[in-house]
């Protein structure tokens, strides 16, 4: 069952969320139980999905991927449907913003991304696409971020490119 995963995992990592008890989550997760069927998806790519916090706009909890690396289930894809349309040649399985889609998430921010980096080291081998602006996305780029040097860097690629060292990581407010 997946709250026992989760309440294991909420166990063994403290140091995601310090100032959280097992209690509330769970009761907040019982609450909104469209939520743990998402959770189980986010588990079943490879994101080890755990609560993080809250988010200051809404009060609502934060659970995000918290793999060491970026989810092994998502990877190798570019950043969006646009992108994957335009690839003529060797185009990838999907993008990420339509398989974040399908599993019920949205794309982490990069201030989410850092906070989640401030509470551990994340993305040392590997790296994830961010949600990314219009502005940038209107111009072909797209951002994705990484931990180097233990340094969070916020990078820009092609939406349409994807490597097998990239993927993404979501998360859903409850």
């Amino acid at each position: 069952m997946m709250l026992e995963v989760l309440k294991a995992r909420f166990s063994e990592h403290k140091e995601l969320h310090p100032d959280l008890d097992w209690v509330e989550v769970e009761k907040r997760l019982r609450e909104f139980p469209d939520a743990i069927a998402v959770l189980q998806k986010m588990e079943e790519s490879g994101g080890e999905p755990d609560a993080i916090g809250y988010d200051e706009k809404t009060g609502k909890l934060i659970f995000c991927d918290c793999a060491k690396e970026s989810p092994s289930g998502r990877r190798s894809l570019c950043y969006d449907e646009k992108a994957l349309q335009g690839r003529a040649k060797n185009p990838p399985s999907g993008s990420a913003e339509q398989k974040a889609k399908e599993i019920g998430v949205s794309l982490m921010t990069e201030e989410l991304y850092r906070r989640l980096q401030s509470l551990g080291s994340f993305d040392l081998k590997t790296s994830s696409w961010i949600a990314t602006p219009d502005d940038i996305r209107r111009l072909g780029g797209a951002l994705f971020c990484e931990r180097r040097y233990d340094t969070v860097f916020t990078f820009h690629n092609g939406a349409d490119s994807y490597y097998s060292v990239r993927g993404f990581r979501g998360f859903i407010l409850i």
